[in-house]
């Protein structure tokens, strides 16, 4: 069995495994990804029977999804640094069990406070996981994949969201919405348990370094290259805005199909679910696309996120000034498929330009910005907005917010040559 050596960079951690194993490690990584996503939109699918059963206002419901990217985005950096420090595989593990648990509190809550709180929780588990998460996956591949395997495995979260919503939409219409957050609760603790088994810290790299490894001040040092340059502030910045779209779309488009086309609650979720499923295959194809167009010149990869993002502003501004009907979901559906295909190029963007040590916390910036620009506020907001001029209104204005996403990728692209160069130098110095 053929064996490769994967390493970013002279100064990062080696990780020599069997190409066999790098996959292996990708699909229960990618699983618990999947876990973690259907343990956040199951309450999605739920809503009309939690509005019906608790008369809750679009507003109580935007904020069970909001509190969790909300916890996310605040939790995400000191929970990654700690991570790399204790070792990403048992960090991954106590994060799987919490969500999982917590998923299960939502099971059993008997008001609106009561799931709030369980809500929270779910966000305190998940907090890490996804930059944590992907340092572990690139960390076992080559350098030239980073843009398909971040579009790859973020498209996890698209992934567990589906499944989440159609599943949970499923199980909630046959036995109650209880059960629907019991079964997500389930499929999070096997995987958690089976983890560890298979992935071993030794065997990956990461965490704190060893003895005559990095010393603790370069490591600190590193730190830095996290917001050294424009061009990573602003793809941080790029990627979030661009994100509260996906944010709004999850979670409020079964209570769209729901209202404005008259479907059940069950098939409301199925039919979102479905489109959730085009906007993670754009996620995994654009970033492919983004590798290849950018393999010779770098900068590439900030020109496709810009031009996504108006892509995705144009079609979607179109669509929810459709009437509803199946017109209107093709038009809906080709907008999602671009709305998040910039989480590929931006992933990379950030990695390339930031030290390997770090890339745990790398990522962890990235979802930062994804959550309190993006994934937190989406939800909030457009549920907000719904109170006050009504769902298809509030569909209409969201969009608007790929214009100064793209205006934040402009500006990468216009340093971000320079600025690379510059990251690898700094690398490189004694």
């Amino acid at each position: 069995m053929a064996t490769q050596t994967v390493t970013a960079e002279a100064q990062s951690p080696i990780a020599r495994v069997s190409l066999r194993y790098a996959w292996v490690v990708f699909a229960l990584t990618f699983g618990l990804l999947i876990s973690d996503y259907m343990s956040r939109q199951v309450l999605n699918a739920v809503f009309p029977l939690l509005k019906a059963e608790w008369a809750l206002t679009d507003t109580q419901l935007g904020s069970l999804s909001g509190i969790v990217a909300l916890m996310v985005g605040l939790l995400t950096f000191p929970l990654s640094l700690l991570a790399e420090w204790i070792g990403r595989v048992r960090s991954i593990v106590a994060m799987a069990v919490l969500w999982s648990l917590a998923t299960l509190g939502c099971a059993l809550a008997q008001s609106f406070d009561q799931m709030l709180l369980a809500r929270f929780f779910v966000g305190l588990g998940e907090a890490a996981y996804g930059s944590v998460g992907i340092a572990v996956v690139i960390s076992v591949f080559p350098v030239h994949m980073r843009a398909t395997l971040t579009g790859a495995f973020m498209a996890g979260g698209m992934a567990g969201s589906v499944l989440g919503m159609a599943v949970g939409g499923i199980f909630a219409a046959q036995f109650g919405w209880r059960a629907a957050f019991a079964v997500m609760a389930a499929f999070g603790l096997v995987l958690a348990i089976i983890y560890p088994f298979v992935v071993r810290q030794s065997r990956i790299g990461g965490g704190k370094p060893a003895a005559g490894s990095e010393p603790r001040p370069s490591y600190l040092k590193s730190l830095g290259s996290l917001v050294a340059t424009r061009s990573v502030v602003s793809a941080y910045v790029g990627s979030g805005l661009q994100l509260f779209i996906s944010g709004a779309m999850i979670v409020w488009m079964p209570s769209y199909l729901n209202r404005y086309h008259a479907m059940a609650p069950d098939k409301a979720a199925v039919t979102a679910a479905g489109l959730v499923l085009v906007s993670g295959t754009g996620m995994v194809l654009w970033g492919m696309i983004s590798d290849r167009l950018s393999r010779h010149f770098k900068p590439r990869k900030a020109t496709l996120a810009i031009t996504l993002c108006l892509l995705c502003c144009g079609l979607l501004s179109v669509a929810f000034r459709m009437p509803s009907g199946s017109a209107q979901l093709l038009v809906i559906a080709a907008g999602l498929f671009v709305a998040a295909g910039t989480t590929g190029p931006s992933g990379a963007m950030v990695a390339n330009l930031t030290h390997p040590a770090v890339h745990g916390a790398a990522f962890a910036a990235l979802t930062l910005a994804n959550n309190l620009l993006g994934l937190a506020p989406g939800p909030l907001v457009t549920g907000a907005l719904a109170d006050r001029m009504g769902l298809d209104a509030a569909f209409q204005l969201i969009p608007l917010i790929s214009l100064p996403a793209a205006l934040a990728f402009w500006v990468v692209r216009a340093h971000y040559g320079r600025d690379l160069a510059a990251s690898e130098a700094g690398r490189q110095a004694p």
